[in-house]
This record gives C-alpha cells, structure tokens and sequence, in this order.
C-alpha cells in the first residue's frame, strides 16, 4: 500500500468518478485505475462497485475511507515537521474557507504573505462553516476560516477579524421593510452550515426576531446567487457588508437600516496537530491586520 493509492482512493470516493479524480491529481485514467486495481488485488477486497459509468463506495470502501484519510493527515503532518526544519524558506499552507471570507476579505491577507513569504506555497479550498470545521477535524486541512460559530473541544479558535451584516432589498422595495414588516417578507437564504445564514439567525435572534419560525422562500448555494435574487426582487436577506457593498453603491440593493451586531471570523485548527511555522506565520499576520 503506498500513499499515492491512498491519494487516488480517497480522491475517486470524494468525487465518485475516477476520469475527474485522476485530473485533480494530474494523472491519466488509467493510471488511477491501476491504482484501485493494485489496492483491491492485493488486499482481495472490493473498494468500489461499478455502475454504468458511475463508481460508488462499497461497505469495505466506506469503512476504509477514514482510515486512509487519517494515514494521509499523518503524512502531511510528518512533511510539514521536515518542512519546518527549512524555516520559512519553503513550505505547504493549507487552507479553507468560506465563502465570504474566501472571496472577499482573504485574498490581500494572502496576498501580503506571500510578499513577505515567497516560498510558502498555498493553497485555498472553498465550503461552508460546517465543511471547513469538518476539512480541519479530519486532517485535510491545516486551517479553516470561517465566520460561523463553532464550539469543538478538539479545535484550537483564534478571532481574526469581524464584519458587519446588513439586511437588503431590492431597491424598489426601499421604505417597505421595516424591523415590523419582517415576518412577512419573503426571504432568500443560504443553505443550512452556512456561517451566513447561522449569523445572520443569532443577528435576529439578539433582536427578539426568531429567523427559523419563518420559512425561507428561496434557498440557495452561494452570496452571489443570493445576492441576484435579491436584486431581482424575491425577497429580503442578510449578507455581509463585503458582499453588497458594490450593489448598494450602484442601487441595486437597498440597505434596509436595521442595526445588527458584528460578526467575528476565527481560524481554526486541531489542538493535536503540528503547528507548522509556515502556519504560525500566518496566522501571526493576521493578528496583526
């Protein structure tokens, strides 16, 4: 069993097709192939079964996946402790993101990093709270960024920043909503594990306004598509000042006026994995903004 088997088993599981597998790790098909091939054969063991074109977890799949995640976590903790004897002059940051973070207030942070670290290589994956927390927990991930609260006595939280919430309309709903006509407006919403929508829950909620009692109109899987529909006229939401700031300034959106609290953002990382310096680094600097 060597680690590039584990690498394409836990890959094709991931994205269930081993043809978009092998191109996220820069092999040919068959490559990969052989590589399920070579695990099954020598532990006489089906991993998968084979379905027209589609390749599922069999039960002997499903139970070695997080076995095989837990040897490449350890992998990669092993290589950032060797990593770490070359100081800053090389390295591997692994991050995750959600996406108002990832999108918005991240990229000049990385950006300013990577001037003052050059040979640090990152890379950034993008979820939800709940995805990032869950890449951290089981050792994908180095650090995950998110703006949702997260109380796991296996995380290390460290508050980076905050953000402001603004409850918006479309601009031709101006002077129709107010705190007194919010149960009866449409809502367009993140999906559930999103730190927008649980922020924007505990944001009401501080007001004496329960969100979950009403039932959102329009569910959906990013800001920028909540953000059109809004525009469109669906309904009302909360988003981060970030996001709506540039359809607020063209008039596009309306700021409904309400106050809501602040919003912190935190990284998290697990209490019982290395701390790399490259890591440390990082998050040193983001302290520091």
């Amino acid at each position: 069993m060597t680690p590039e088997q584990l690498r394409v088993f836990v890959t094709v599981a991931e994205m269930q097709h081993v043809t978009r597998a092998a191109r996220a790790l820069n092999m040919t098909q068959s490559t990969a192939s052989a590589a399920i091939a070579a695990l099954e054969t020598r532990h006489d063991v089906t991993l998968f079964d084979r379905i027209g074109r589609g390749i599922v977890l069999t039960e002997d799949g499903r139970a070695f996946l997080p076995e095989a995640r837990a040897v490449l976590a350890r992998l990669a903790e092993a290589e950032a402790m060797l990593a770490d004897t070359r100081g800053l002059a090389r390295g591997h940051l692994r991050l995750v993101a959600s996406q108002t973070i990832a999108g918005y207030w991240l990229p000049p942070r990385i950006a300013a990093f990577r001037a003052l670290h050059p040979g640090i290589e990152i890379s950034l994956d993008l979820g939800n709270t709940r995805e990032a927390t869950a890449d951290v927990l089981q050792g994908r991930l180095d650090l995950a960024l998110v703006e949702g609260e997260v109380e796991d006595p296996r995380l290390e939280k460290r508050r980076i920043g905050e953000d402001q919430l603004r409850l918006v309309c479309a601009a031709d709903l101006a002077g129709k909503i107010t705190p007194e006509t919010l149960d009866q407006a449409d809502w367009v919403l993140r999906e559930p594990g999103s730190g927008t929508r649980s922020s924007a829950e505990a944001a009401l909620a501080a007001l004496d306004l329960d969100l979950p009692r009403r039932s959102a109109g329009l569910v959906l899987p990013s800001n920028e598509a909540v953000m059109s529909a809004v525009e469109a006229g669906a309904g009302v939401t909360i988003l981060s000042a970030l996001v709506v700031a540039r359809s607020l300034a063209t008039g596009a959106l309306h700021d409904c006026g309400l106050v809501l609290p602040p919003r912190p953002f935190f990284a998290l990382r697990h209490r019982d994995h290395h701390l790399s310096r490259a890591v440390q680094a990082f998050l040193d600097q983001l302290d520091g903004t």
